[in-house]
């Protein structure tokens, strides 16, 4: 029996620091995931490639950081030494010097409501300026025939106010003046198009909206420069920004603030078959008016004749009957003809709104979306045709540079027993086992001489 000393000692598995870093960066990466973290800045550095590198402590240790671009461009503020911010970062390591780090996607500054504070602070100096006075408020058009749509052309606020437009009064002409609504870019373009949209002096009515969504999301609509340009819109401006509990400086600004974008819809124009249930009682009206008109008239004159009959003046009764029955005549003519001239008014102003129905534009609507799917179709067909010709080029390029593209001429690669490439014979020592890679499979080799 082998003495413990005589017994072979187990293979060692020997590492490179490349390979061991790259092993506990995968270890961090897989066991978290992206970490709220809370700190002060220093060491801040931001050099010309527009990355941002700094350190993150508190009073018993600190972590490098690193964030960078496009996330370092987009913030709303300029970070410096002794700042307390918040990041959302994922846990790794720096594999060239080993060093542990977080790699930011997201940095605030610390504190409830930084946010909260600038909107509090801008609709302060707003308000002191008079900018929210209800006494310059106007009212809103009662029957609106052009209104312009500020919002973002994909969102789901403009097809919900769309459709209770069209549901409601089809009789307005909508335009959708398309914008961002979120993000650094959003703010100049609603400026841009309010100013247009008040130029062109096509609008009734302006509405401003957008869906739900955080604070930051609404930002956009908090921006200064949006707010007084719905101050200086020469038309009136309804602000129908995010959700019933939402508020935006847009909203104390506009003429009207609605709790959604559906609600703002609804504002903006009469309901269709109220104002048909409101005409017809209006001609049921008028027609009863007009009945107990010409009642009275005859009436008047019947007594007018029996006074006239009383005094027995035969010569001027005579005529004077022949006069009033003259006169009833007309009478009768001319109500008979104003009834047919106020019940074709109405008959043609019934049909104009059937006419408009949305019913009457479906099949319009359906030859436009055939003709979107067939335009669709056709553009997929020829992107993916010429990314089928991109791909077979690539392959083309990627098999001439392979290394198997050289195996299969008839050379070989040999690799060490720990794995390394064998460039030169005194790479190996006589008796050492190599390993040959060749086109179709591995050999396995001794050194027997050099």
């Amino acid at each position: 029996m082998l003495s413990p000393d005589d017994r072979p000692a187990p293979p060692r598995h020997i590492l490179t620091p490349s390979t061991l870093n790259r092993l506990v960066r995968g270890l961090l990466e897989d066991a978290l995931p992206l970490v709220w973290i809370e700190g002060e800045l220093s060491n801040v550095a931001r050099p010309a490639s527009g990355h941002l590198y700094f350190t993150l402590k508190d009073s018993g240790a600190q972590v490098r950081c690193a964030m960078f671009r496009p996330k370092s461009a987009a913030l709303r503020f300029k970070p410096v030494d002794g700042m307390q911010v918040l990041l959302r970062a994922r846990v790794g390591l720096y594999e060239p010097r080993g060093e542990f780090q977080l790699v930011a996607e997201h940095m605030e500054p610390a504190g409830e409501g930084a946010l909260q504070r600038e909107f509090e602070r801008l609709k302060a100096q707003l308000d002191a300026e008079g900018l929210f006075d209800a006494a310059r408020k106007r009212p809103l058009p009662r029957y609106a025939r052009r209104i312009g749509v500020i919002t973002s052309a994909t969102g789901a606020a403009i097809r919900d106010v769309l459709s209770v437009l069209e549901r409601r009064w089809p009789l307005a002409e909508v335009d959708v003046l398309p914008v961002p609504v979120q993000g650094r870019e959003a703010p100049p373009a609603i400026v841009a198009m309010l100013k247009r949209a008040s130029a062109s002096a096509r609008y009734d009515v302006l509405l401003v909206t957008r869906g739900g969504g955080s604070l930051e999301d609404l930002w956009a609509f908090n921006d200064e420069a949006v707010a007084r340009a719905i101050h200086a819109s020469a038309v009136p401006v309804v602000s129908a920004v995010g959700h019933e509990v939402d508020f935006s400086i847009a909203d104390f600004v506009a003429d009207l603030r609605a709790p959604t974008p559906s609600a703002a819809a609804e504002l903006l124009v009469p309901d269709a078959q109220a104002t048909v249930r409101h005409l017809r009682q209006l001609r049921q009206r008028l027609a009863l008016f007009e009945q107990r008109r010409l009642q009275s008239l005859t009436q008047r004159v019947d007594h007018l004749l029996a006074r006239l009959q009383a005094q027995r003046p035969q010569a001027r009764l005579a005529r004077d009957r022949e006069r009033l029955a003259h006169l009833r005549h007309r009478l009768l003519g001319v109500l008979r003809e104003r009834q047919q001239r106020d019940r074709a008014r109405l008959d043609r102003l019934h049909g104009r709104l059937l006419a408009r129905h949305p019913q009457q534009r479906l099949p319009l609507l359906q030859r436009q979306l055939a003709e979107q799917s067939q335009r669709l179709r056709q553009a997929i067909a020829r992107q993916l045709e010429r990314d089928r010709h991109a791909l077979q080029q690539a392959a083309r390029t990627l098999h001439a540079v392979s290394p198997l593209a050289t195996l299969e001429r008839g050379y070989a690669i040999l690799f060490d027993g720990d794995g390394r490439i064998v460039r030169a014979p005194d790479d190996v020592g006589e008796g050492e086992h190599l390993q040959a890679r060749l086109a179709t499979g591995e050999l396995k080799l001794r050194v027997l001489g050099k």
